[in-house]
């Protein structure tokens, strides 16, 4: 059966190009040419034109700051009043009962307020304090951005990644990294543009952190492991690159044989974009994997020498990111090695369980801002080091904090940050935002601005409304724009 047009007859499977066409003297393909100016429809799939490259580069909304994010993710939720926001209140009044109200938290078990077990010291020509935690990363406050007023909507791990990752604090959407590399593309086709480099801790939520949820499956992240060996299966099986060009080829002509057919969208292309992406990754992961063309210098300024072997996890990540960045991947995850104290979730134990996860993130990290900024990469890489929420200043127990959503630190560093400055803060016991609050959605407005790109025009249209990463919130903090 066949429908009679007035400009013709249109099969009941045609595909959607074909009907605007012919129907309604082609009116309706002058609409679709319209929208397929907007970067958010232009890179839809069209069965007939056979499948498109979904991470070619393209133009932001206005000049950016930056090209590329490496997100420095601490998994389980450092304390803030023992890492960048010092509360001499908590050491002067520590053992003593806590004289704020207490809001419900994940245990319950609360005790009395818990001073700092460390130091503070003013560094740089900022005098940022930041505490004996970080002896290596404090030398580069003048680079850096605190911000002290962070708060969340969940106090629970799961739901709180989810929030800090996709905007939303249930499972299901797409990450911040999908969205950037939906919004920008890649500058490097021979590697995915959303990379997270596993050290060992895969965040509770799993790996929907890192999904592309209603976007196409080629914008989710590609986690790859810190040794050697990133991906499995990263070497052919074929006996040469012409046996399996030849599958490929096969592949991708039933594919489209198939995509026309069903005349259906999202899927059947990225599954063919991901075979080819697999493939010229054969040839550029094992490269950029292969650190023995890097310095001995290099290798021991990132910790791969040291005595203490999370330090050398980490420090073969952030040197890992680093090769990333300079061959134009757009974002980049780094996850926390497994310490044996889960994560910075220390609900007891809390001197030996930060001191051991600051040890092996504190040399790496350093030499990660010293080498990007050698190398001119800094001034148009943004760096963020954040976890999902932060500590109580009272203890769990006697000697753990419990979540606290209420108020935390995060700092960022690199093109468009206004270094060597402290925005917003908590009360004296620092354990709620009170001053120039940023929610999450705020910190993701402002990353999309820093790589050009408007929050509230990057949209998908999916499930009758238009979605974005910050769904209907996000505002700029324009407090700590260069």
């Amino acid at each position: 059966m066949t429908i009679q047009f007035p400009c013709g007859r249109v099969s009941p499977t045609c595909s959607r190009r074909q009907w605007l066409v012919r129907s309604a003297c082609g009116f309706g393909a002058l609409a679709l040419t319209a929208l397929s100016r907007d970067r958010a429809f232009a890179g839809s799939f069209f069965p007939e034109d056979g499948p498109q490259n979904p991470l070619t580069p393209r133009a932001p909304h206005y000049p950016p700051k930056v090209k590329r994010i490496v997100y420095l993710y601490m998994d389980g939720g450092p304390s803030q009043v023992d890492t960048f926001d010092p509360k001499p209140l908590l050491t002067k009044e520590s053992g003593e009962p806590f004289k704020m109200k207490m809001e419900p938290t994940q245990f319950n078990n609360n005790g009395n307020t818990l001073g700092s077990p460390w130091k503070f010291n003013q560094y740089g020509e900022c005098g940022t304090p930041v505490s004996d935690l970080f002896p290596n990363i404090a030398r580069h406050v003048d680079k850096m951005c605190v911000i002290r007023s962070m708060y969340s909507n969940f106090s629970e791990h799961t739901n709180a990644n989810y929030f800090l990752h996709t905007g939303n604090g249930f499972q299901g959407r797409p990450s911040m990294g999908a969205w950037i590399c939906y919004g920008l593309g890649s500058e490097n086709q021979n590697l995915p543009g959303f990379v997270v480099l596993n050290g060992g801790l895969i965040p509770p939520g799993g790996l929907d952190c890192f999904n592309s949820g209603f976007l196409p499956a080629s914008y989710q992240g590609s986690v790859f492991n810190a040794g050697d060996t990133p991906l499995a299966n990263i070497r052919r099986n074929e006996a040469s690159e012409i046996v399996q060009r030849r599958k490929l080829d096969l592949l991708a002509q039933l594919d489209s044989a198939n995509l026309q057919r069903a005349g259906t969208e999202g899927q059947i292309e990225a599954a063919i974009a991901n075979y080819e992406l697999a493939f010229r990754m054969q040839a550029t992961v094992p490269e950029v994997a292969d650190i023995s063309d890097e310095t001995e210098q290099t290798k021991e300024m990132y910790g791969l020498n040291a005595e203490y072997k999370h330090t050398k996890v980490y420090g073969r990540q952030c040197l890992l990111a680093r090769r990333l960045l300079e061959r134009g991947v757009r974002f980049i995850e780094v996850t926390c090695p497994n310490t044996g104290h889960d994560r910075w979730d220390q609900h007891g134990n809390l001197k030996q369980g930060h001191s051991d996860n600051a040890r092996a993130i504190d040399q790496p990290i350093a030499a990660l801002l010293t080498d990007l900024d050698q190398r001119g990469l800094l001034e148009d890489t943004l760096v963020v080091w954040s976890g999902e929420f932060g500590r109580t200043p009272f203890a769990q127990g006697s000697d753990g904090r419990d979540h606290n959503p209420f108020g935390f630190s995060l700092w960022m560093a690199g093109g468009g940050i206004k270094g060597g400055t402290v925005y917003g803060a908590t009360d004296e016991y620092g354990y709620k935002a009170i001053e120039n609050k940023v929610e999450i959605h705020d910190l993701h407005a402002t990353m999309l601005h820093l790589l050009g790109m408007d929050h509230e025009r990057l949209t998908f249209h999916w499930s009758g409304r238009d979605m974005r990463l910050t769904d209907v919130k996000g505002k700029l903090i324009h407090g700590i724009l260069a």
